[in-house]
């Protein structure tokens, strides 16, 4: 099924840019960014059957259940708890320690609507795996998905999410108004 969604992903005209930013690493976390649409996971299935790799990736446990449950497993899916407090950071690391291999896809903004606060368990995550974090957008005003330099999570939390919030605000999500903008 991988040249379907990369044939499609090409034919609707969207393309990879600066794929050569992806580490060499078995590793890593992919920060994607503005998340304002279902299309964003349509978009990301053809980037990534375009580039020819399988990362994992987090989404509400609501979309796990049937009939398409199935179909969101086996894309690589974990069903997310977003309710309760669980202790999600800690269930990450132990994948992340017990797998050779584990590319995992985050949206820091946890939802398709404007959020000025970003969830933070990437970071900590990162930092407590040693594993890079590798901004990503889909930017929808040039059908490009854009792949940012590995960042390493390093210092405070909130001047690193400033860092990558103005980087991710070049870019124009499906519905712009729900996009990354620039807190004081």
């Amino acid at each position: 099924m991988r040249w379907l969604y990369a044939w499609i992903f090409k034919h609707l005209g969207w393309r990879v840019i600066d794929r050569e930013n992806l580490p060499n690493a078995s590793k890593y976390i992919l920060l994607v960014a503005p998340h304002t649409s279902n299309w964003d996971f349509l978009v990301g299935v053809g980037a990534r059957a375009e580039i020819r790799f399988y990362p994992r990736y987090l989404a509400k446990k609501e979309l796990f259940i049937w009939p398409l449950g199935w179909l969101f497993r086996r894309l690589g899916g974990y069903p997310v708890e977003r309710k309760n407090k669980t202790n999600f950071v800690e269930q990450l690391k132990d994948i992340f320690n017990r797998e050779d291999s584990f590319i995992l896809t985050i949206t820091p903004e946890g939802t398709r609507s404007f959020n000025p606060n970003w969830r933070t368990g990437f970071f900590y995550l990162a930092q407590q795996t040693g594993v890079p974090i590798v901004p990503v957008a889909f930017d929808y005003s040039r059908k490009e998905v854009v792949i940012g330099e590995a960042k390493h999570a390093e210092g405070q939390v909130e001047p690193f999410i400033q860092e990558l919030k103005t980087w991710y605000s070049q870019f124009k999500g499906k519905l712009p108004e729900n996009g990354v903008r620039l807190t004081p």
